[in-house]
C-alpha cells in the first residue's frame, strides 16, 4: 500500500514536470489511462457491460475527478506542489463536512473544529504567501472536489469491479474535458496543445512531456491503483485510510528531495523564501488530518 501511496504523491512532482496547462495536461492523463485500463479489463477478460443509468452515474463521478485534477494541477502551476499538496490534505475534512449531507447524518462538533483548524492554516498561507493566492483557490477546489468524488464513489464502488468503474470513469472524464478543452482553446487559442518532446535518449530528456505523461498514467494512476487493491485484500480499511492519508506527506518530500521546495517557494519567474505564515499554516493544516486520524484510531480500539 505504501508504494501504491508513494506513487500517487509523486504525481505532484509529475504534474510540474510537464510544461502543459492543466486542463490540457489531465486531457491526455485522463485519455492515457482509460485506454490503458481498457486494454487490461479485456485482455484480463473483466469488461462488464453497464446500464445506462449505472454509466450516466459513473460519468458524472467522472467528471467531478477530471476538474479535481485540473484544479489540483493548477494549485501547481500557479503556486507550487507544497502548496498544492497542503491544500488537498483538507480533503478528508471536507469530507467529514460534506458526508452527513449527502448521507443525511449529523455533523460531529469534533470534526467540525477540525475543520475550523485547517481553514485557519490555509488562511495563513494565503497571508502570508499572497502571491500564491491563485494557486491556494484552486488547492482547495481540488480538495473540496476529491471529498464529493470519495464520497460519491462510496455509494457505488461495491457494486462493479473495481477496474470497470475506474474505466468508465476516465473514459467519460475524458469526454467531458475534451468538453472543457474546447471552451478553453477557444478563448485561449495561443495555449500549447501539443506535448514537448525532445529525444528521450538526448541531453533534455527529462523535459520530455510525453514520456512522464505515460509514466504519470501508466504508473501513478494504474499500477498505482492495482497495487492499493491488491493491499486492501490484506489490509483493514483503517490502515489503508491511514496510508491514503499520508500521500501529501510523501508528495511534500517528493517536492523538497527533486524542487528544493523546503528551501524556496517558485511563482513564476519570482523567489520568495519560506516564511513563518506558510510553516505555521501548514503545520496547522497536518495536525487537523493527524488529529481526525487519532480520532478514528480512538474510536476503532474502543
Amino acid at each position: 500500500m505504501s508504494v501504491a501511496v508513494i506513487l500517487w504523491g509523486f504525481t505532484g512532482v509529475l504534474g510540474r514536470a510537464i510544461s502543459l496547462d492543466a486542463p490540457v495536461l489531465v486531457w491526455y492523463r485522463m485519455l492515457f489511462t482509460a485506454v490503458f485500463m481498457a486494454a487490461i479489463v479485456l485482455f484480463r477478460r473483466e469488461w462488464v457491460t453497464l446500464k445506462a443509468k449505472d454509466i450516466l452515474k459513473l460519468a458524472g463521478i467522472g467528471s467531478v475527478i477530471s476538474l479535481h485534477w485540473v484544479a489540483f494541477y493548477a494549485s501547481i502551476k500557479f503556486a507550487n506542489i507544497s502548496v498544492a499538496l497542503v491544500c488537498l490534505s483538507t480533503a478528508g475534512v471536507f469530507t467529514s463536512l460534506l458526508d452527513p449531507f449527502v448521507n443525511k447524518g449529523k455533523h460531529n462538533l469534533a470534526e467540525l473544529l477540525l475543520g475550523f483548524l485547517a481553514i485557519v492554516g490555509v488562511y495563513l498561507i494565503y497571508r502570508y504567501q499572497v502571491s500564491f493566492g491563485v494557486g491556494i483557490v484552486f488547492g482547495l477546489i481540488a480538495a473540496i472536489l476529491s471529498s464529493v468524488f470519495t464520497i460519491l464513489n462510496k455509494r457505488i464502488s461495491n457494486r462493479f469491479p473495481a477496474r470497470t468503474i475506474v474505466f468508465y470513469e476516465m473514459a467519460t472524464g475524458f469526454v467531458f474535458v475534451s468538453a472543457l478543452i474546447f471552451v478553453y482553446f477557444y478563448y485561449m487559442p495561443d495555449k500549447k496543445f501539443w506535448p514537448a518532446n525532445p529525444a528521450i535518449f538526448g541531453i533534455d530528456w527529462y523535459r520530455n512531456d510525453w514520456l512522464w505523461l505515460v509514466v504519470m498514467s501508466l504508473c501513478c494512476t494504474v499500477w498505482a491503483q492495482f497495487l492499493a487493491l491488491s493491499a486492501l485484500k490484506k489490509l483493514s480499511s483503517f490502515t489503508a485510510t491511514l496510508s491514503v492519508n499520508l500521500e501529501p506527506v510523501y508528495g511534500i518530500l517528493l517536492a523538497f528531495l527533486f524542487y528544493n521546495e523546503n528551501k524556496e517557494i517558485i511563482f513564476l519567474n519570482h523567489t520568495t523564501q519560506l516564511n513563518f505564515g506558510f510553516i505555521m499554516g501548514m503545520g496547522l493544516i497536518l495536525l487537523s488530518v493527524a488529529m481526525q486520524m487519532f480520532r478514528i484510531l480512538s474510536r476503532r480500539s474502543v
